[in-house]
């Protein structure tokens, strides 16, 4: 009769001439632990171990809409750019804020981009204050900064539930001045950047949060996030988001403090009327942030 042959593995060491006892492996059980063991080693080769992050899921950065491009790739987010051409005087007046820093250190920008320091209004002691902060909002509990770069925007239906906002919609509410923002039509496998205004012209204030973080030398950093909303009639036709755009009306009741009830502020949230803004084409020059000049706003062609 042909001997069977035994499968094991060796369990302690014979001694001298002695025989090498072994324990016997169901073939089943031998097969699952060769089949994890393949895995592993794949696993091992094909994952991008210095690109993983085990906390990401509580980051809460904004989610992506369907047509999301990373901006490695060239995509740029909603709300990624937009422009703000009044001078400091012009943005007391109409905020009826004392700017907080020396005019010097402010320009006009023609093409605003994340993680550069933008100007915001908050409110402070009871009174309003335009200051800088830093488009890309870090969350006082991050441990790395570059989380802010996954957060320069927040949807504003999901802002009371998500970690990384929900704290800061409820006391530190800002509001982003502006005077036009890009989004880009993307049709026919192109991308070209468009222009969008309020049709009087003015200066409207984007709805924000904002954040105080502190670095490991203890120095505090302020960040700012852009709140988004459904996009109204005519922003759908290029895009199914839209920054949300205050009414005047109800600026002062954002800035509240002393208000946190999510039915009171999410009203306040809604989209901006399509009839009072206006879109064109602009050149293709604005898709690097690199190029900040006045001629970004021109009609194309």
């Amino acid at each position: 009769m042909k001997k069977e042959k035994k499968t094991g593995i060796r369990c302690n060491h014979p001694k001298p001439g002695g025989r090498v006892k072994t324990r016997r492996v169901p073939e089943q059980r031998k097969d699952l632990v060769q089949a994890g063991q393949i895995l592993f080693i794949c696993l091992l080769f094909c994952v991008k171990w210095d690109k993983i992050d085990l906390f990401a899921a509580s980051y809460a950065a904004p989610e992506k809409d369907e047509n999301f491009q990373d901006r490695k790739k060239g995509g740029i987010w909603m709300c990624g750019r937009y422009t703000l051409t009044a001078s400091v005087n012009e943005l007391e007046e109409r905020f009826h804020a004392k700017a907080s820093f020396p005019g010097s250190e402010y320009a006009k920008s023609y093409n605003v981009a994340p993680s550069q320091m933008v100007a915001a209004v908050i409110s402070a002691r009871g009174q309003y204050r335009l200051g800088f902060l830093k488009w890309g909002l870090i969350p006082s509990w991050a441990k790395d900064p570059k989380i802010g770069h996954k957060m320069i925007n927040a949807r504003s239906e999901t802002v009371f539930q998500k970690p990384g906002f929900r704290e800061a919609v409820k006391r530190r509410r800002c509001l982003i001045p502006a005077d036009s923002f890009f989004e880009w039509n993307r049709k026919d496998g192109t991308r070209a950047p468009m222009r969008i205004t309020l049709k009087n012209g003015g200066i409207f204030a984007m709805a924000g949060l904002w954040e105080k973080w502190t670095d490991q030398e203890g120095n505090p950093v302020f960040t700012c996030t852009i709140l988004t909303t459904k996009a109204n009639r005519m922003m759908a036709k290029i895009h199914d988001r839209m920054p949300v755009i205050l009414r005047k009306e109800d600026e002062e009741k954002w800035l509240d403090s002393t208000v946190t009830e999510p039915g009171r502020l999410l009203p306040l949230l809604a989209q901006y009327d399509s009839d009072a803004m206006e879109m064109y084409a602009v050149s293709e020059r604005v898709n690097s942030p690199k190029n900040n000049f006045p001629e970004l706003l021109l009609p194309k062609n």
